[in-house]
């Protein structure tokens, strides 16, 4: 089963200084087909005013990935960490616990684009922890999380990876499909077809009960794949 989850048709906030589109249900967007799915919990494309951001606040059991797309991120949080993300790296941290951490726009005369992802992990009360990594924008298939921290990706507590595929104009490609896995693609930019299936920029596809995705660029793309377990485990 394939179904397209339509960018104009996610939750939307704007606060003025912070643009959000939410894939499922946030804040104060709520829709009780829209959830979640699998063990994704989260997937906020924000697009933040200069010198705007997110003041310290806390979460608790929790993946957070941030995915900088345009501008820079200069984040702190409880654990001492301070520094910037800047387009094109990734930042993974573990709640656990429980953190508290600020975001911001560093930048006076740009905004900030970036994805933000939250994952449920299969642990509660896991120990605090950051990561940050740019990957290496040559390569065309980029294994980004992995519960394993396998081929320099960075580590996920959670039976999952994310990949990050460039394709370009015409390309055509195949994910194969473990039995019992969910897939959800986020296409980035771009136009694609899966599986006969049409998606732009900005739109999701929660894919299940498939055995292969027949992937196809019509025009030069970036897409996340992430490789579910068919099962929420959190415990």
């Amino acid at each position: 089963m394939i179904f397209l989850r339509r960018a104009i048709e996610r939750g939307h906030a704007n606060h003025g200084w912070l643009d959000s589109w939410h894939t499922f249900s946030f804040a104060n967007y709520y829709d009780a087909n829209f959830m979640g799915f699998s063990v994704l919990r989260v997937i906020n494309e924000d697009v933040i005013d200069a010198a705007q951001g997110f003041g310290m606040h806390p979460h608790k059991d929790m993946e957070i990935l941030t995915y900088v797309l345009s501008g820079t991120v200069e984040h702190q949080d409880s654990m001492g960490n301070k520094g910037q993300i800047s387009a094109g790296e990734f930042q993974i941290m573990s709640a656990g616990t429980g953190i508290r951490h600020s975001e911001y726009n560093p930048h006076h005369d740009s905004s900030l684009h970036l994805y933000q992802i939250w994952i449920m992990p299969e642990k509660t009360g896991l120990t605090p922890r950051y990561e940050q990594r740019r990957f290496d924008t040559l390569e065309s298939r980029q294994l980004i999380l992995s519960p394993d921290a396998r081929a320099g990706s960075l580590k996920v507590f959670q039976d999952m990876t994310l990949w990050r595929w460039a394709l370009m104009r015409d390309e055509h490609s195949e994910y194969i499909i473990e039995k019992s896995r969910n897939i959800w693609v986020q296409v980035v930019k771009g136009e694609i077809m899966i599986n006969g299936t049409l998606a732009t920029t900005s739109d999701g596809i929660a894919i299940w009960d498939e055995s292969h995705l027949q992937i196809s660029a019509n025009q030069e793309s970036e897409i996340l794949i992430f490789d579910l377990p068919s099962h929420k485990k959190n415990s």
